[in-house]
């Protein structure tokens, strides 16, 4: 392998490394107790490399945030976008995508709190807003308010769904330390959630 190429195989693992390590600290500590020493050593690096690839703790902080964000908003402002979708396979795809997206990622949610508790508005901010608020799935909703088949404000309903997919996930670590749900079961109890999320949204439809 050249040594060009292999100097470039080599930082893209170690920019992941860091990364990884970062979404795991940021977390677990929170931002403002997080230092970069210990990122290093999560990713079990030298300190001068975490400074070599992101120059400060705010820079790295940004970066790992904004990749969360994105990953998570696109897939559901992509479905709640979709005009070919009815509006109870948007909330079935909702509910489907942002679970699997979960359970692959479980800490996300706690960041995204910490984040929002800090006092950053980076999770709404320009189009990610408009994206979601006046989605087509909005418009669906408040057609149906109009016609009186939907009696609460349309943003229940987003509320309600967001709060069925990410509550249990908050809740994960006090459930399995109290032995209430096995590390084995959580997975099934969503995988479940997948079809119970979009029956209990239609029920609050006329």
């Amino acid at each position: 392998m050249p040594a060009k190429e292999k100097k470039e195989k080599m930082d893209a693992s170690t920019e992941d490394r860091i990364k990884a390590a970062a979404r795991t600290v940021f977390t677990r500590k929170g931002y403002h107790a997080t230092k970069i020493r210990d990122i290093a050593a999560e990713a079990d690096i030298n300190l001068s490399l975490v400074n070599y690839y992101f120059r400060s703790k705010e820079k790295l902080f940004q970066f790992v945030m904004a990749e969360v964000i994105d990953k998570l908003l696109n897939t559901v402002a992509g479905v709640l976008n979709n005009e070919q979708l009815s509006l109870q396979q948007q909330v079935e795809q909702v509910a489907d995508q942002y679970i699997t997206m979960l359970l692959a990622n479980p800490d996300f949610p706690l960041f995204m709190v910490n984040e929002i508790f800090s006092g950053s508005d980076e999770l709404l901010k320009g189009e990610r807003k408009n994206a979601i608020f006046h989605s087509h799935f909005f418009k669906q909703l408040g057609a149906l308010q109009k016609q009186g088949k939907l009696s609460i404000q349309p943003l229940h309903l987003l509320m309600n769904i967001i709060g069925f997919v990410v509550m249990p996930f908050l809740a994960r670590p006090l459930l399995e330390r109290q032995k209430i749900v096995k590390a084995g079961e959580f997975k099934i109890l969503m995988e479940e959630r997948k079809k119970l999320i979009p029956m209990w949204i239609k029920g609050m439809i006329k």
